[in-house]
């Protein structure tokens, strides 16, 4: 990746002016997901646009992107504008809370990388602290919301930091969503696991758990990596 732009097979994705750049969780989220079979899908806190990209790349759903962050939601409609799925994304200005209100919605799948930041120092810009702190998106108010906006057999996706992974099980049972999917995330093999990807649903399932290494103690990419991410990478 480099430092203004995420090259897609077919086409680049621009972040010079959204608050949230394209980062390395966005990515694992949106290879991780499965978006088959969904008609509708909801990518809740969509910065640059990315993974309602990624997911449009392997689907033919529609996709509702939403931001409070206006630059970041300028940014995302000039992304998808250039892509090939402007016809797939509709990105809208709007809060998850005002979204969850609406009783007519209902998605077969939801995205979110959300805010992870919690009792720490705010970030510079009130750009930035919306798009990194808990205080817009409560972990509570996405998980209660996701099981509200869940069509009967939906399904919803998210990337956690990993001190945070008994709280959102505990959420997800209080709100009757089941677990079905986990992938315990470690940046290199001698290094602890700092990131947790989680599928939940409606129904109960037998529960995947996996362990994925992003990069070699020598900094290349670790086959498992690639073999996640290489639809979207222009060299993997």
């Amino acid at each position: 990746m480099g430092n203004n732009y995420f090259r897609f097979k077919q086409f680049t994705i621009h972040q010079e002016k959204a608050a949230m750049k394209v980062g390395i969780d966005g990515v694992l989220l949106g290879s991780w997901a499965k978006v088959n079979n969904c008609r509708l899908v909801l990518d809740v806190g969509t910065g640059t646009g990315l993974i309602a990209l990624m997911l449009a790349q392997q689907s033919s759903a529609r996709i509702m992107a939403i931001d409070v962050e206006g630059n970041a939601v300028i940014q995302a409609q000039q992304n998808v504008q250039a892509s090939p799925w402007a016809e797939q994304i509709k990105v809208r200005k709007i809060s998850f809370q005002e979204l969850i209100n609406d009783d007519e919605l209902k998605f077969d799948l939801l995205v979110s990388n959300p805010p992870f930041f919690q009792h720490s120092l705010k970030a510079g810009t009130k750009e930035r602290t919306l798009a990194r702190h808990t205080d817009s998106l409560p972990y509570s108010v996405l998980i209660e919301g996701a099981s509200r906006l869940l069509s009967e057999n939906g399904r919803c996706a998210f990337i956690f930091p990993k001190q945070a992974e008994k709280a959102i099980e505990h959420l997800a049972e209080k709100n009757n969503l089941f677990l079905q999917r986990k992938t315990w995330v470690q940046p290199k093999p001698n290094k602890a696991v700092n990131r947790v990807l989680f599928e939940f649903g409606r129904n109960k399932a037998n529960v995947i758990s996996e362990t994925l290494v992003i990069y070699e103690n020598d900094g290349t990419w670790t086959t498992a990596f690639k073999a996640l991410t290489s639809r979207y990478y222009l060299k993997a």
